[in-house]
């Protein structure tokens, strides 16, 4: 295949699938190509720094005649044990201080969390729990959070960016943006929203279930927690798809209903 210049590269993305804004679907496929960044005379990112202060990615996405923008974002797709939770955030306003929810301090997640909560924001929320996970498979569970998030506004976003995925199935007009919750005020805000969301029911399930620490690694498979599996076995919020347990060879002890006086979770 003849190698392409830049400009050409350039053209090639932005006429995009139909559905999507020319500039948006610039944006994304920049990021996936790496022209962008090999090229770029500024380090990536703060480039990204920059759209995500400005709201740029959001205001393009107004400028082509989209009137409710939403980001979309998950946490939890990784961890052994608790929920998926995915949020969907249309910004009333611009909001100082977004960032990718991962990046700031617990404390000022949390503040953000409460701003947004009662600012005038559209928000939805989805938790898929672990049995679900199981049933479904993580990617499948993954979109099906995001799009549940997304039904939750009313009315319903006209556009979504998504980080890092298109949500298969879903048919609002899209464009997945890459590291989008640096990149995008309301990817960040959904962030946010989704992370905050999972620790706090993580937290509660630790009161539940002391024994695995669950406040303290939010049940990702830290030393800690395998350590605490290989000791009392799964508890219900544990994902049984996920190893050690799927691959375990001697999976009975795992799977079995626990003894009442063993030192399973169960209480």
């Amino acid at each position: 295949m003849p190698k392409r210049t830049l400009n050409e590269v350039h053209t090639a993305v932005e006429a995009g699938p139909p559905h999507a804004p020319a500039p948006v679907t610039a944006r994304c496929g920049a990021s996936r190509s790496g022209a962008r960044r090999r090229h770029s005379a500024r380090p990536q990112a703060a480039q990204w720094r920059e759209e995500l202060q400005a709201g740029i990615l959001e205001r393009q996405a107004a400028g082509q005649g989209f009137c409710r923008v939403a980001g979309v974002d998950e946490a939890g797709r990784g961890p052994l044990a608790g929920p998926l939770v995915a949020a969907a955030v249309v910004l009333g306003h611009p909001l100082p201080g977004l960032n990718d929810s991962k990046q700031l301090t617990p404390e000022k997640r949390a503040h953000l969390f409460d701003v947004l909560r009662d600012g005038p924001h559209a928000i939805g929320i989805a938790v898929v729990p672990s049995g679900e996970i199981d049933r479904m498979g993580i990617q499948p569970a993954n979109y099906a959070a995001m799009h549940r998030a997304v039904n939750q506004i009313t009315p319903l976003p006209d556009y979504l960016l998504v980080d890092g995925f298109e949500i298969a199935g879903c048919p609002i007009p899209q464009c997945r943006i890459i590291k989008g919750d640096c990149r995008s005020q309301s990817i960040a805000a959904a962030s946010i929203i989704a992370k905050v969301t999972r620790d706090r029911i993580m937290d509660e399930l630790d009161g539940q279930f002391p024994q695995y620490g669950f406040a303290r690694h939010k049940g990702y498979g830290t030393s800690e927690h395998l350590e605490a599996i290989a000791r009392c076995g799964p508890c219900p919020h544990h994902r049984r798809s996920f190893a050690p347990f799927a691959r375990s060879l001697q999976t009975g002890p795992l799977f079995s209903e626990p003894d009442e006086d063993s030192c399973s979770c169960a209480t």
